[in-house]
């Protein structure tokens, strides 16, 4: 009797958890089984990430568990380090800590993006991303920490350097996290005596002549007034020269000390795939055909933010779909299906999608939206953003929790509470216990007597 076929899912995200749960809807019993790796044992939903940030959504109602979803696949937690398809093999470092070897007949590589870092003095150890939901919870908990720092300071340059907050990056990620975050510590500051929303600086630094170019420029003007208008300094055509301890230069000279840098300046493919023998451009994405099969692999199919796969509604023959959510879902349907095809030898179809335009938030009330040529802005294009992504967030369960938070949020007001034992939970019980040094990997002090809450060294950096 012939085993079942062996599909692997490298990657739990877009790409990765849609078509795993297409697949165990098409799939008939013991017609395949469906093996999902990933680091981590849900899927983030990352258009919501600034408003959990912002506290208008419970964090955790933006993930969803990969175990109760994909209940017909087996998931593994663990980090895919390798892929040799000429052994048919993936090296997988399992959360237990060792490593095993899967083999597969069918393989998705879909392991996503990273953050892009450049040669930046002091981005390792000052900076951090905004992609996970772990660095969404962290990012409020520090801002609110830096409002309670602030609140008990006399002294006028760590005041400022408290209430200073830096974004560099001015795509989706970058604007909508600023958006919110400014929001957010704005509200709060209704609560201290000593602060004023004035007291409160905000800084944009993007290194093009303007930001979100997805909407066009005649949004993107918008965009930067609707922030100038937020008091949010907005630093076009302009470079992060050097943030070693905090102090930030920039190539048009001005420098300012903060204690909070936001680093949402794109994002490249993930850096497993160096590690493997999959064809690559030279942008380091997976060179897929239209029916999104990697280029002489059959059985192995790729898509995401990882993927070259041709745009098929573009008349130039040399044109990539944009790495988007919007494609990445809609990738996950079609690849499901060319799987399905595939594992019973009929014909695969190819992926072809216009670009149906695009939505974001400036913050609560505000925000921008192109769709189908239709530009519409302020709160009609933040219902539109809030209506969009909640129709694709997977599952009903997901969906209803995340509309009941947004009601709490209309009649009761955002939280605005900072949680900031999480980043370092030891602390008082390595104080009551008499502890020493803290194991590697665990919060230190913050350096030239900033108050405690640092950024975590590294985490920005892939």
């Amino acid at each position: 009797m012939a085993r079942n076929t062996r599909i692997v899912v490298v990657g739990g995200g877009y790409v990765g958890m849609y078509t795993a749960l297409r697949l165990q809807k098409k799939l008939r019993k013991g017609e395949a089984e469906v093996t999902v790796i990933d680091p981590q044992p849900h899927m983030t939903y990352q258009p919501f990430l600034p408003e959990a940030a912002a506290g208008s959504i419970e964090p955790r109602h933006v993930v969803v568990p990969l175990r109760k979803v994909l209940q017909k696949c087996q998931h593994l937690t663990g980090r895919v380090t390798a892929i040799s398809h000429a052994d048919r093999e993936v090296t997988v470092e399992l959360a237990a800590g060792h490593t095993t070897t899967l083999g597969y007949d069918v393989l998705v590589v879909a392991p996503g993006s990273v953050a892009r870092t450049l040669p930046v003095p002091g981005l390792a150890e000052q900076g951090i991303a905004f992609k996970t939901v772990g660095e969404a919870i962290y990012l409020r908990n520090h801002v609110l920490s830096r409002l309670d720092a602030a609140a008990t300071t006399l002294d006028p340059a760590l005041r400022r350097r408290l209430l200073t907050f830096l974004v560099v990056g001015g795509g989706y990620a970058g604007i909508e996290a600023l958006a919110e975050l400014a929001d957010m510590a704005r509200y709060a500051s209704r609560y201290y005596e000593n602060i004023n929303r004035e007291d409160i600086r905000w800084v944009l630094v993007e290194a093009a002549n303007r930001i979100m170019p997805e909407v066009g420029p005649k949004m993107g003007r918008y965009t930067v007034e609707r922030l100038l208008d937020a008091d949010i300094e907005v630093n076009l055509d302009t470079r992060v020269k050097t943030m070693v301890g905090g102090h930030v230069e920039l190539d048009d000279g001005q420098s300012f000390d903060t204690d909070t840098i936001i680093w949402t300046a794109g994002v490249k493919p993930n850096p497993m795939l160096e590690h493997t023998d999959l064809p690559r451009d030279a942008r380091g994405r997976i060179e897929c055909s239209a029916e999104l099969e990697v280029n002489g692999m059959p059985g192995v199919f790729s898509a995401g933010d990882c993927a070259s796969v041709p745009d098929l509604s573009k008349d130039d023959p040399e044109a990539k779909t944009s790495p988007s959510a919007q494609h990445a879902v809609r990738q996950a349907k079609v690849l499901a299906d060319n799987i399905v095809a595939h594992v019973r030898n009929k014909k695969l179809k190819q992926y072809e999608h216009s670009y149906a335009g695009s939505v974001a938030s400036l913050g609560l009330y505000k925000g921008v939206a192109e769709i189908y040529g239709i530009k519409l802005r302020g709160i009609i294009a933040w219902f539109m953003h809030r209506t969009y992504h909640v129709s694709r967030m997977p599952t009903w369960n997901r969906r209803v929790r995340i509309v009941f938070d947004w009601t709490g949020a209309l009649f009761l007001g955002r939280e605005v509470v900072s949680l900031g034992q999480i980043n370092d939970p030891k602390a008082d019980f390595d104080r009551v216990a008499g502890g020493g040094p803290r194991p590697a990997g665990q919060a230190q002090p913050a350096p030239s007597g900033v108050p405690s809450d640092p950024v975590p060294v590294g985490r920005a950096v892939s």
